[in-house]
């Protein structure tokens, strides 16, 4: 058997995957940065109709009035009292985004209201919707 042997001149072609691997995990921190997570408020409402019902793009806030008043932030049950402070923190972690309040259509307006109040004085000034169905 004839063996090949490697003459100095020769050098073991190697591929070298560290840039590829660079590329792809810059292209995946990207594409986390610049995503839009979906906010679920944590109970399903009965949303009013509304004839002029508009599409809202980057919420940062999402707070759900049930049918029995109770109030949903990030799919937990929070206190009147306590919906400032919960807006606050959602704000910091998105302050370019606006709020949106899903109150049922049975609810009664005074928490909405309420909670309105309470976002406003979060200091979200910008965009505050009530969130309806298109009818």
């Amino acid at each position: 058997m004839l063996r090949r042997r490697r003459t100095d001149g020769e050098e073991d072609a190697d591929v070298n995957v560290t840039p590829l691997l660079d590329i792809v995990f810059i292209m995946l921190i990207f594409f986390i940065v610049t995503a839009t997570f979906i906010k679920e408020p944590g109970v399903q409402v009965q949303r009013p109709d509304a004839d002029t019902a508009e599409d809202q793009r980057l919420v940062s806030v999402l707070v759900a009035i049930d049918s029995e008043n109770r109030i949903w932030i990030n799919r937990e049950e929070t206190p009147l009292e306590g919906v400032r402070a919960a807006v606050e923190r959602l704000r910091r972690e998105n302050p370019r985004g606006s709020a949106v309040i899903q109150s049922d259509g049975s609810a009664e307006s005074e928490y909405l209201i309420r909670v309105l109040q309470s976002i406003r004085d979060a200091g979200v000034q910008e965009t505050i919707a009530v969130s309806t169905r298109r009818s």
